[in-house]
């Protein structure tokens, strides 16, 4: 699979198709318009050759040329630099730096809820389900004031927080009417083609 047909791919992403760290990267992937292998990758189980390469048997793994990256972060923020336009991060280092501190806190404060809400312990699960809800009914308003995460343009954040959002019915979390702006936001999101173009057919089927 590639993302941009009809051209040769200049990089190899190995991805797990239901993941939200993979599906960040993807979504990075799609927004630049980047031609990229992808190659589907079940139970974090890598290819002999690809375990030499990735010491911690993690996904996503980019390969680029002799370049081999596996952490998500790292792999969207290489794509930023590398491909710059359209550019993901602002360009001056105080809000450069302030979008990595939100990115830093949707990571630290929800996505670190991720293991127990897939876990088989159901106490850790109903306790984190409870946080993120709180969380991002607690975050809502700020949707009000921008159209996307405290930013007027589609940033390395929103593509972060548009995994979680997306994959919401299957962490059985549902926003109240309350987070009103926070739905909104979602739902423009995800109407981006380069969003759509993002979605595996197990992530499409989280919605269908």
């Amino acid at each position: 699979m590639a993302v941009s047909a009809g051209r040769k791919p200049v990089m190899t992403l190995y991805s797990d198709n239901n993941c939200p760290y993979s599906h960040r990267a993807r979504i990075v992937l799609a927004e630049k318009n980047i031609t990229a292998e992808l190659v589907a990758v079940e139970d974090h189980h890598l290819p002999e050759d690809l375990l030499e390469l990735n010491p911690y048997n993690s996904l996503p793994t980019l390969i680029d040329r002799d370049l081999v990256l596996y952490h998500s972060r790292i792999i969207m923020e290489y794509l930023e630099e590398r491909f710059p336009h359209p550019p993901l991060m602002p360009v001056d280092p105080v809000s450069r730096a302030q979008s990595r501190l939100f990115l830093y806190r949707v990571e630290r404060d929800w996505m670190s809820l991720l293991d127990d809400l897939t876990g088989r312990d159901t106490s850790k699960a109903d306790k984190a389900r409870i946080v993120l809800r709180d969380g991002l009914i607690a975050v809502a308003p700020i949707f009000e004031q921008k159209p996307f995460f405290m930013s007027d343009e589609f940033s390395l954040v929103d593509c972060t927080l548009a995994t979680l959002l997306w994959r919401l019915p299957s962490y059985g979390i549902e926003l109240p009417a309350q987070a009103k702006p926070l739905l909104e936001y979602a739902e423009r999101v995800f109407k981006r083609e380069t969003f759509q173009t993002s979605l595996t057919e197990e992530e499409r089927a989280i919605r269908s």
